[in-house]
Protein backbone atom coordinates (compact mmCIF):
# COMPACT_ATOMS: atom_id res chain seq x y z
CA UNK A 1 0.00 0.00 0.00
CA UNK A 2 1.20 3.37 -0.25
CA UNK A 3 0.14 6.13 2.50
CA UNK A 4 0.43 9.45 3.09
CA UNK A 5 0.23 10.76 6.67
CA UNK A 6 0.12 14.57 7.61
CA UNK A 7 1.78 15.66 10.37
CA UNK A 8 3.96 12.14 10.51
CA UNK A 9 6.88 13.53 11.96
CA UNK A 10 6.03 13.06 15.78
CA UNK A 11 3.42 11.39 18.14
CA UNK A 12 0.95 9.51 16.99
CA UNK A 13 1.56 9.84 13.21
CA UNK A 14 5.23 9.25 13.42
CA UNK A 15 4.41 5.71 15.58
CA UNK A 16 1.62 5.07 12.61
CA UNK A 17 4.66 5.91 9.84
CA UNK A 18 6.89 3.61 11.39
CA UNK A 19 4.19 0.38 12.08
CA UNK A 20 3.16 0.69 8.56
CA UNK A 21 7.06 1.21 7.30
CA UNK A 22 7.62 -2.45 9.53
CA UNK A 23 4.80 -3.73 7.54
CA UNK A 24 6.80 -3.14 4.34
CA UNK A 25 4.45 -0.14 2.93
CA UNK A 26 5.66 2.75 0.89
CA UNK A 27 4.62 5.81 3.52
CA UNK A 28 5.15 9.48 2.84
CA UNK A 29 4.95 11.49 6.15
CA UNK A 30 4.78 15.11 6.18
CA UNK A 31 5.83 17.90 8.55
CA UNK A 32 5.64 21.57 8.20
CA UNK A 33 9.44 21.43 9.36
CA UNK A 34 10.82 19.76 6.84
CA UNK A 35 11.37 16.72 9.21
CA UNK A 36 9.52 13.88 7.09
CA UNK A 37 9.62 13.01 3.38
CA UNK A 38 7.34 15.91 2.47
CA UNK A 39 7.27 19.65 4.07
CA UNK A 40 3.72 20.50 4.23
CA UNK A 41 1.80 23.71 5.38
CA UNK A 42 -1.60 22.59 5.66
CA UNK A 43 -2.82 25.90 5.95
CA UNK A 44 -0.95 27.19 3.11
CA UNK A 45 -2.83 26.16 -0.12
CA UNK A 46 0.12 26.79 -1.73
CA UNK A 47 2.46 24.20 -0.05
CA UNK A 48 -0.92 21.82 -0.35
CA UNK A 49 -0.61 21.83 -4.00
CA UNK A 50 3.23 21.87 -4.14
CA UNK A 51 2.79 18.31 -1.97
CA UNK A 52 0.18 16.82 -4.32
CA UNK A 53 2.31 17.66 -7.19
CA UNK A 54 5.28 15.78 -5.72
CA UNK A 55 2.96 12.88 -4.75
CA UNK A 56 2.12 10.06 -7.65
CA UNK A 57 -0.61 7.57 -7.77
CA UNK A 58 -2.18 5.34 -7.09
CA UNK A 59 -2.23 6.46 -3.15
CA UNK A 60 -4.62 3.60 -1.08
CA UNK A 61 -4.65 5.74 2.46
CA UNK A 62 -4.60 9.70 3.21
CA UNK A 63 -4.06 9.77 7.18
CA UNK A 64 -5.50 13.56 7.69
CA UNK A 65 -3.48 14.17 11.27
CA UNK A 66 -2.09 17.75 11.63
CA UNK A 67 -4.15 19.12 14.01
CA UNK A 68 -3.33 22.16 16.47
CA UNK A 69 -4.67 22.70 20.23
CA UNK A 70 -3.98 26.95 20.29
CA UNK A 71 -6.51 27.60 23.38
CA UNK A 72 -4.94 25.71 26.09
CA UNK A 73 -5.74 27.82 29.83
CA UNK A 74 -7.99 30.30 27.86
CA UNK A 75 -10.17 32.25 30.00
CA UNK A 76 -13.88 32.77 28.29
CA UNK A 77 -13.74 36.38 29.08
CA UNK A 78 -10.56 37.39 28.19
CA UNK A 79 -9.36 34.90 25.74
CA UNK A 80 -9.95 32.97 22.39
CA UNK A 81 -8.72 36.14 20.35
CA UNK A 82 -10.15 35.70 16.60
CA UNK A 83 -6.11 35.02 15.64
CA UNK A 84 -6.56 31.81 17.29
CA UNK A 85 -10.06 31.15 16.09
CA UNK A 86 -8.15 31.97 12.39
CA UNK A 87 -5.35 29.25 12.83
CA UNK A 88 -6.70 26.41 14.46
CA UNK A 89 -9.80 26.42 11.50
CA UNK A 90 -6.94 27.28 9.33
CA UNK A 91 -5.41 24.02 10.20
CA UNK A 92 -7.97 21.50 11.51
CA UNK A 93 -10.62 22.16 8.96
CA UNK A 94 -9.40 24.28 6.09
CA UNK A 95 -6.27 22.42 5.83
CA UNK A 96 -8.10 19.23 5.81
CA UNK A 97 -10.23 19.77 3.19
CA UNK A 98 -7.40 21.59 1.20
CA UNK A 99 -5.02 17.91 1.45
CA UNK A 100 -7.85 15.41 0.48
CA UNK A 101 -9.20 17.81 -2.44
CA UNK A 102 -5.29 18.30 -4.11
CA UNK A 103 -4.94 14.26 -3.54
CA UNK A 104 -8.53 12.87 -5.08
CA UNK A 105 -7.18 12.32 -8.28
CA UNK A 106 -4.35 9.76 -6.76
CA UNK A 107 -7.10 8.24 -4.44
CA UNK A 108 -9.18 7.59 -7.49
CA UNK A 109 -6.30 5.74 -9.33
CA UNK A 110 -6.46 3.35 -6.17
CA UNK A 111 -7.91 0.06 -6.51
CA UNK A 112 -10.13 1.26 -2.74
CA UNK A 113 -9.14 3.93 -1.87
CA UNK A 114 -9.36 5.62 1.78
CA UNK A 115 -9.35 8.54 3.92
CA UNK A 116 -8.86 8.43 7.63
CA UNK A 117 -9.63 11.76 9.48
CA UNK A 118 -8.38 12.32 13.12
CA UNK A 119 -11.27 13.94 15.00
CA UNK A 120 -11.20 14.09 18.54
CA UNK A 121 -14.32 12.89 21.07
CA UNK A 122 -14.04 16.81 21.49
CA UNK A 123 -16.02 17.01 18.31
CA UNK A 124 -19.36 15.24 20.17
CA UNK A 125 -22.07 17.25 20.59
CA UNK A 126 -23.78 15.24 23.16
CA UNK A 127 -20.88 15.14 24.86
CA UNK A 128 -20.29 19.24 25.89
CA UNK A 129 -18.30 19.30 29.52
CA UNK A 130 -17.47 23.13 28.41
CA UNK A 131 -14.33 24.68 27.91
CA UNK A 132 -11.81 24.45 24.38
CA UNK A 133 -14.38 26.11 22.37
CA UNK A 134 -11.91 26.82 19.47
CA UNK A 135 -10.81 23.17 19.56
CA UNK A 136 -14.39 21.59 20.41
CA UNK A 137 -15.93 23.34 17.35
CA UNK A 138 -13.01 22.60 14.46
CA UNK A 139 -13.61 18.76 15.40
CA UNK A 140 -16.72 18.98 15.38
CA UNK A 141 -16.59 21.01 12.14
CA UNK A 142 -14.14 18.31 10.45
CA UNK A 143 -16.11 15.50 11.47
CA UNK A 144 -19.36 17.20 9.86
CA UNK A 145 -16.67 17.67 6.96
CA UNK A 146 -15.85 13.91 6.68
CA UNK A 147 -19.00 12.50 6.71
CA UNK A 148 -20.44 15.00 3.76
CA UNK A 149 -17.41 13.56 1.72
CA UNK A 150 -18.35 10.07 2.74
CA UNK A 151 -21.38 10.65 1.08
CA UNK A 152 -20.21 12.42 -2.06
CA UNK A 153 -17.18 9.94 -2.25
CA UNK A 154 -19.29 6.60 -1.66
CA UNK A 155 -20.13 5.78 -5.54
CA UNK A 156 -16.67 6.67 -6.64
CA UNK A 157 -15.21 3.59 -3.99
CA UNK A 158 -13.75 6.22 -1.65
CA UNK A 159 -14.27 5.59 1.58
CA UNK A 160 -13.52 7.98 4.92
CA UNK A 161 -13.39 7.47 8.37
CA UNK A 162 -13.65 9.57 11.22
CA UNK A 163 -11.80 9.08 14.56
CA UNK A 164 -11.03 9.95 17.85
CA UNK A 165 -7.48 8.40 18.74
CA UNK A 166 -7.61 8.67 22.48
CA UNK A 167 -5.59 10.96 24.98
CA UNK A 168 -2.59 10.03 24.00
CA UNK A 169 0.52 11.00 25.84
CA UNK A 170 1.94 13.41 23.03
CA UNK A 171 2.96 17.23 22.78
CA UNK A 172 -1.22 17.34 22.60
CA UNK A 173 -1.87 14.91 25.31
CA UNK A 174 0.36 15.62 28.09
CA UNK A 175 1.93 13.01 30.16
CA UNK A 176 -0.77 12.43 32.34
CA UNK A 177 -3.27 10.65 29.39
CA UNK A 178 -4.23 7.67 29.03
CA UNK A 179 -2.81 6.08 25.99
CA UNK A 180 0.74 5.78 24.72
CA UNK A 181 1.47 6.51 20.91
CA UNK A 182 2.21 3.03 20.38
CA UNK A 183 -1.35 1.86 21.66
CA UNK A 184 -2.90 4.84 19.52
CA UNK A 185 -1.17 3.97 16.72
CA UNK A 186 -1.84 0.51 16.75
CA UNK A 187 -5.78 0.68 16.89
CA UNK A 188 -6.22 3.32 14.39
CA UNK A 189 -4.15 1.29 11.76
CA UNK A 190 -6.99 -1.37 13.00
CA UNK A 191 -9.72 1.21 12.49
CA UNK A 192 -8.08 2.24 8.44
CA UNK A 193 -8.19 -1.53 7.77
CA UNK A 194 -11.67 -2.26 8.83
CA UNK A 195 -12.91 1.17 6.99
CA UNK A 196 -14.86 0.37 3.64
CA UNK A 197 -17.36 2.31 1.60
CA UNK A 198 -19.54 -0.38 3.51
CA UNK A 199 -18.85 1.74 6.64
CA UNK A 200 -18.08 4.85 5.35
CA UNK A 201 -18.95 7.83 7.30
CA UNK A 202 -18.12 6.21 10.71
CA UNK A 203 -17.04 7.90 13.75
CA UNK A 204 -15.35 5.65 16.09
CA UNK A 205 -12.87 5.37 18.81
CA UNK A 206 -9.46 4.48 18.25
CA UNK A 207 -10.95 1.08 20.04
CA UNK A 208 -13.44 0.46 17.73
CA UNK A 209 -16.73 1.76 19.38
CA UNK A 210 -19.19 4.02 17.63
CA UNK A 211 -18.70 7.40 19.01
CA UNK A 212 -21.58 9.20 19.54
CA UNK A 213 -21.94 12.41 17.32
Amino acid sequence: MKILITGGNRGIGAEMAARYRAEGHEVLATARDGSAELALDVSDPASVEAMAQAVEGPLDLLVCNAGVYLEKGQRLESGYEPELWAQSFAVNVTGVFLVIRALLPQLRQAEAGKIAIISSQMASQERAPGGSYIYRASKAAVLNLGRNLATDLKDEGLAVGIYHPGWVQTEMGGASAELTPEQAAEGLIQRFDALSVGTTGCFETWDGRPHAY
